[in-house]
């Protein structure tokens, strides 16, 4: 979840993760985005492992643990987590794997391109995004400041000049 533009960059269902699904899922997202600078996470077994401390040192991403037992550190992820159980999980009934991956990625969309956010000016999530992409926002210029489910990111929005 993106704090900033309250953009939901991935959203995954499976019946587990291990680290190596969680930086495939952050290899693409930054394929797409660029490089974070700095990533807010708990401290799960998938984030705190070998593979994804060795994998923030090989991109050079600063990695900021949440207190252990302090989900307020990271509000935005938890906010948008009660939601996510509230508007989809809880009212749907799920035949398979298959058909709560359809169902959860349905309810992504909704939430990233139908829906308008009073905190982004009635504008929906993907048109905030896009917005900020091409203008400058007080004093991130050059910046923007992302939250996924797995944390914080700072994305250039565009390329050093000098």
């Amino acid at each position: 979840m993106d704090a900033f533009t309250r953009e939901c960059l991935a959203l995954e269902v499976d019946t587990g993760f291990a680290s190596r699904r969680v930086t495939r899922v952050l290899d693409e997202i930054i394929a797409r985005r660029g490089r974070p600078q700095a990533i807010r996470c708990d401290n799960g077994p998938e984030l705190t492992s070998r593979h994804f401390l060795a994998w923030a040192l090989e991109w050079k991403i600063e990695l900021r643990h949440i207190q252990p037992g302090k989900p307020t550190q990271n509000a935005h992820v938890e906010s948008f987590h009660g939601r996510l159980r509230e508007e989809c999980l809880r009212v749907s009934w799920f035949m398979n794997l298959f058909d709560a991956r359809r169902k959860v990625t349905d309810w992504k969309v909704e939430y990233n391109e139908q829906r308008p956010h009073s905190s982004l000016g009635y504008r929906t999530p993907a048109e905030f995004a896009r917005v900020a992409l091409t203008q400058s926002y007080g004093k991130d210029v050059g910046s923007a400041h992302f939250e996924n489910a797995d944390g914080v990111f700072n994305f250039p929005t565009a390329p050093a000049t000098g």
